[in-house]
């Protein structure tokens, strides 16, 4: 059950996560995409904030003794707002979209199979070589269908 209901929420970030990319791209082109990112930042920060300062218990761990290695995921926050923001107004939402799929996927598949940073090592198999097929697939058909329009 804990399965589906966290699928669910992964789904339902997966909807959020388009339609920022969808408005952010759309602000950027006409605000500027540096700007537009700054905006979501501190937007981000300040909301962050407030549900860390009301609800967030207590951990052993805080940012200050984290291994610094750990910390990088910020930058790559970072580099998706920035990339997004510039690519949505000149190649669309779904192709966008489709590319980061298919980035994340690739990249969770090898985390997965090597057990990088400190992950559970789950080996690739015959459907994992198909689902990142699959995609390559959408990303080439959304591109195809995208170069007959223009």
């Amino acid at each position: 059950m804990i399965f589906i209901i966290m699928t669910l929420l992964a789904l339902a970030g997966g909807l959020a996560l388009a339609a920022q990319s969808s408005l952010n791209g759309r602000l950027g082109s006409l605000s500027g995409v540096l700007e537009t990112a700054w905006l979501t930042f501190v937007l981000g920060a300040a909301i962050s904030f407030l549900l860390f300062f009301f609800f967030e218990p207590a951990h052993e761990m805080t940012l200050f003794t984290a291994p610094k290695w750990q910390l990088i995921g910020a930058l790559f926050g970072v580099v998706y707002i920035i990339v997004s923001v510039f690519a949505v107004p000149r190649v669309g939402i779904a192709a966008a979209t489709v590319a980061v799929i298919t980035g994340q996927l690739s990249m969770s598949l090898l985390i997965d199979h090597f057990g990088w940073f400190g992950n559970t090592s789950i080996p690739l198999d015959a459907g994992r070589y198909l689902a990142m097929l699959l995609l390559a697939a959408a990303l080439v058909l959304i591109y195809v269908g995208n170069s007959r329009r223009a």
